[in-house]
């Protein structure tokens, strides 16, 4: 296997494997609609793990992330701000959360078109792999939930039991999730030429130029005109994209700012 540090423990058998085969997918705006670490700090927000002001700025990455694309300094600060969060909670709370999260804010974004395509790889006998920075235990769920093989993901440090607020390695994004699925498949004896990945970023081309097939799905600009100079296919599975994308351009940032703070004092739970 690879580096332990980013491999979900979960994984998923699949029939008649088709040996030297998989699929990788990137979960954040190619599997799911947004950013999952998103929903796991609006569950913490939930729960009284920060403040109103904490979370409505996370709401505002989140804005930008659904509106223009992954942009890596917004990436850093929510996981940065998750780690800081998460130091001191134990283990089980973390997978409990996962599983929250995943069936009150994942499963009901996640693409239909992505999920079909991962599952068209199952039923041909290949492996289907997660890649993606969204925390391995949230990774994990959602392969497991989605009966694929298995996750790679960012991995939190953890000490007797608790998260320390420092990760093992790095964030799994950008040329890591190449490194990562190379580790893959020496491991499980893939031959990455016979491969496919898929992803919404222009910031993982180091994956997709790894692969046999690489494809774009939702793409962000320049991922878009980079598959269209290198004839990848592309799949857009955002519908009413263009006059969704007309609207939100036209709201002015405060009048955005007020919506995503009203969003999330809808959400706000008891605190504990």
């Amino acid at each position: 296997m690879p580096e332990e540090k980013y491999v979900a423990v979960a994984r998923q058998p699949v029939a008649k494997r088709q040996q030297g085969e998989a699929a990788f997918f990137d979960v954040d705006n190619t599997l799911m609609r947004g950013a999952s670490l998103f929903h796991v700090a609006r569950k913490m927000h939930q729960r009284g793990a920060f403040t109103l002001p904490q979370a409505a700025g996370m709401a505002w990455k989140q804005f930008k992330f659904v509106l223009r694309g992954e942009n890596i300094d917004d990436v850093h600060a929510v996981r940065d701000s998750a780690l800081t969060l998460a130091s001191g909670i134990t283990v089980e709370d973390i997978k409990v959360l996962g599983e929250e999260v995943y069936d009150e804010m994942i499963a009901s974004r996640i693409w239909p078109g992505t999920k079909a395509l991962a599952q068209q790889h199952l039923r041909v006998g290949r492996q289907v792999w997660l890649v993606t920075a969204t925390p391995i235990e949230v990774a994990t769920v959602i392969s497991t939930r989605l009966a694929l093989t298995g996750a790679l993901g960012t991995v939190g440090e953890i000490s007797e039991g608790l998260y320390t607020g420092r990760l093992v390695g790095d964030i799994l994004h950008g040329s890591a999730k190449a490194v990562a699925v190379q580790g893959l498949a020496d491991a499980e004896g893939l031959d990455l030429k016979r491969c496919w990945a898929y992803s919404d970023s222009y910031n993982d081309i180091p994956l997709l130029t790894l692969v046999g097939h690489p494809v774009a799905i939702n793409p962000d600009a320049r991922l878009r005109k980079h598959a269209r100079e290198h004839n990848w296919p592309v799949y857009d599975f955002r519908s009413g994209r263009r006059a969704a994308t007309l609207g939100l351009k036209a709201a002015t940032a405060g009048g955005a700012v007020y919506g995503l703070w009203r969003g999330y004092s809808r959400f706000r739970g008891p605190r504990v």
